[in-house]
This record gives structure tokens, sequence and C-alpha cells, in this order.
């Protein structure tokens, strides 16, 4: 009886709620995820919906919400809300309007396309709007209220001591590929609109003339992209490289820092992103990076200094990249050390979470 008192108290403290109301592993998933265990160090948090928790103590179900957000914090701040999906926005407004929640509902958008009517009706009715980066700002139909860029867990996403050791140590490919000196990889869905053409065709040109290298693609195939991944095949099997130009497939979540980390470099040619932490992690694991215009890669990919941004959907334009980037070795493993800094100075989840919880206070 002691013990749920003390957690009826506890729950009593709890000033921000965050929206987690997709059953899918989204992109979105991934970036609410990496926040949670920083932001929950400084503030008193729980997720309105159980989807992918690591901690399924910090779930809070709406009815719970609708209850617990009926009155203020004990000093008569009100508790925050963060939506990061048009439902999780509307979740919320019935919270505030219907059961008269005393909540502040924040709506955070990294998409860069112009919003549906709905969608604009709902952001006009939040008590604050907050953007990923420059490029999704300019999307909002009205002046967001602050920028705050995503970060990545740099404890986690680490360069390794050693490249070629780590590409060595890797087990991604079969054992009967030959795995060269160095890794270059895309990662993610695997289809047209992520670029894997691009890689893939980038790759044919180039690998001959640069025998340390092997091609990875990391990704899952949805049987409405297996013909699309079939045919990439054909053309590689043509150019005599099948093993140094391979398909491993889905990997396991838990995997992928790993993969990252024992990367040279990380190529991300996505016709639209949201924001992109792609990118980021393959930065902060010491990868060079060769990034489309999409997302908030242009503003965070130094060129000449980290690895390179082309335009989107620009074959020549990522085959000449690559091959400056391949040229030298030496300088590609200079701009991974340039990326891990860059990430550590400006794109650290700690620096997210620090500034998100400072907005939410302010806004309480």
């Amino acid at each position: 009886m002691n013990i749920q008192a003390s957690q009826n108290e506890s729950d009593k403290d709890i000033e921000l709620i965050i929206g987690n109301s997709n059953s899918n592993f989204s992109g979105v998933t991934s970036t609410m995820l990496q926040l949670l265990s920083t932001q929950q160090k400084l503030i008193n948090l729980r997720v309105m919906g159980k989807h992918h928790l690591p901690d399924e103590s910090l779930n809070i179900t709406f009815w719970q919400v609708a209850k617990l957000c009926r009155t203020p914090l004990f000093d008569g701040r009100f508790r925050v809300f963060h939506a990061r999906r048009v439902d999780e926005m509307i979740q919320a407004l019935i919270l505030k309007h219907i059961f008269r929640a005393k909540i502040k509902i924040i709506f955070s958008s990294a998409a860069q396309r112009y919003r549906s009517g709905l969608t604009l009706w709902l952001t006009d009715r939040m008590d604050a709007v907050l953007a990923m980066c420059k490029a999704s700002a300019s999307y909002l139909h009205r002046k967001p209220d602050a920028i705050i860029y995503h970060g990545v867990k740099t404890d986690v996403y680490v360069p390794p001591e050693n490249k070629e050791h780590a590409w060595q140590a890797l087990n991604l490919l079969p054992q009967s590929v030959n795995k060269g000196k160095y890794g270059i990889a895309i990662l993610g869905r695997v289809r047209e609109q992520k670029g894997v053409h691009l890689f893939v065709k980038s790759c044919i040109e180039l690998l001959d003339k640069y025998p340390d290298y092997t091609a990875v693609v990391v990704g899952s195939i949805s049987s409405s992209n297996e013909s699309f991944v079939k045919e990439l095949q054909v053309e590689i099997e043509k150019a005599g490289l099948v093993e140094r130009i391979v398909f491993a497939g889905e990997q396991n979540f838990a995997d992928i820092p790993k993969i990252f980390s024992a990367l040279s470099l990380v190529v991300a040619l996505s016709d639209n992103e949201g924001f992109g932490l792609t990118i980021i992690e393959a930065m902060s694991s010491g990868a060079a990076v060769l990034a489309s215009e999409a997302g908030a890669w242009p503003e965070v990919v130094r060129a000449g200094k980290d690895g390179y941004v082309v335009p989107i959907n620009d074959l020549p334009a990522v085959i000449d990249k690559m091959d400056l980037l391949l040229s030298d070795q030496e300088q590609l493993a200079q701009m991974g050390i340039n990326g891990r800094e860059r990430v550590l100075e400006h794109y650290s989840v700690q620096r997210e979470a620090k500034q998100l919880v400072e907005f939410y206070r302010g806004l309480m």
C-alpha cells in the first residue's frame, strides 16, 4: 500500500508526456527512443504508448493522462505534451479541450513537405511548434518557436581504433566474399526513393578502380521492391562484381552501431528525408559521408571536410564525388575524424535533450 501511494505521489510530479502512437518502427520512433534515456535524467516524463519502449514502466495510457492532467502541477505549472505525429496532435487536443487537461502542446516537425489542410489546422492550435532544421522550418506555414537539431548517442555510435580491423571483424557478409580492406555502404529500406540504384551504379562504375573497397547495401527489401533489386543484381553480375557489391539484408537494430563503426564511407542518397539521422550516426562513428541534398544533410555536412553533398538523383555527381572520396584513403579517414568532432560539438543527443527540456520548462 505504501509503495502504491509513493508511486501515485511520483505520478503527480510528471512534467512531460511524449506521444508514441505508431506501432511501426520509424525514424520518428528512433529519434524519440534515442532521446528518451537522456531526457528522463533531466525531467520526469512518461510515454503515451508502449510501442518499442525499452522500459514499459515509462508507459502511460490516454486515460491515465486524462486523469492525471485534470489538475496542474503542485506549483501551478502546466504539463507539456510533445507530439511528433498528426494523430498525436489530435490526441493532445482531445485531452486539452474535451477532458480539460492542463497541458501545453508542442508539435515538432522534421518533414520537408507542405502540409495538408487538416495538419495546418492542427498546427495552428499548438501552443508551440519546433522545427528540427532550417529546411524543415521553411515548410512550416507558421514561424517555429525554435529550431532544435536532432542528435545521436555519441557513446553508442563510436569510431573504432582501426577501421580496417573493424571491417575485417564485422560479421556482415558471407564467408565466401572477399571483404577487401575497407567497407562502404548505404543503409535503410532498399528502394529507389532511397537512391540505392545510384549507389549501386556508382560502385559498378568505380570499384574496379578501387580494389580495396567492398560495397554493401544494408536494409530490408519489401516484396514491392524485389524486382527493383533483381534488376540491380543483374547489372552487378554483368559487371562481374557479385562479390564486391553485396545486398546484406535487414540487420538486427542492436548491430547497427557496430556496422557504422566498421565503415569508411557511408552514402545516403534519398529523394527526400525528414531530418536524416543516418548521416549523423555515420559521422559520429568516424565515417566519411556522401549525401544528397535531402533532409538536414546540406546543413550538417561540410563539403571537403566531412564528405560531400550532391544534388538529388544526380548519378554523374554521385560518381564524381565517390571517385574523389575513394581516391585518397588518408583524406577519407581524416574526414571521418572531422565528422566525429563536428557531431560531438553540435549534434549529440545530450545537447538536443538539454535544449528540449529548457524549452519545455520555458513553456510550462
